[in-house]
């Protein structure tokens, strides 16, 4: 008699990345996350675009894994979500839940970016 062996449909919890709640969200995380200058790129870039950019949209000037990397520390500080839709990770900035915990930072922090890039002549 021959044993079959099936394999169970991935499910989508499988690739489901983990998000802090947003009452586990702390200020000094965010602000780590957002002092790096890659990070607040990225972040700058999705709070001028649509609901979700994948990963690939952006067009960072450092390796694949050092991109990987500063992805992980914006999810895991609350920053933005991600989602697998199909074979893309999306990216989608948190404004609700930074806005709820630290009305007007997201805000007042983009401003000052988009200021400080404009004096250094800096793109985007």
């Amino acid at each position: 008699m021959e044993h079959v062996v099936t394999a169970a449909a991935p499910t989508t919890s499988s690739r489901a990345l983990p998000h802090p709640a947003r009452e586990d969200i702390r200020l000094e995380g965010v602000l780590h996350a957002l002092s790096d200058p890659m990070r607040l790129r990225i972040v700058r870039e999705l709070a001028a675009g649509a609901d979700e950019l994948s990963c690939s949209h952006f067009d960072l000037p450092v390796t694949k894994s050092t991109t990987t990397h500063h992805f992980r520390v914006l999810r895991e500080s609350g920053v933005i979500r991600q989602v697998y839709r199909g074979t893309a990770k999306m990216n989608g900035l948190r404004r609700d839940d930074l806005d709820a915990l630290f009305p007007g930072l997201l805000d007042s922090l983009l401003a000052a970016a988009d200021r400080q890039a404009a004096r250094l002549g800096v793109a985007g």
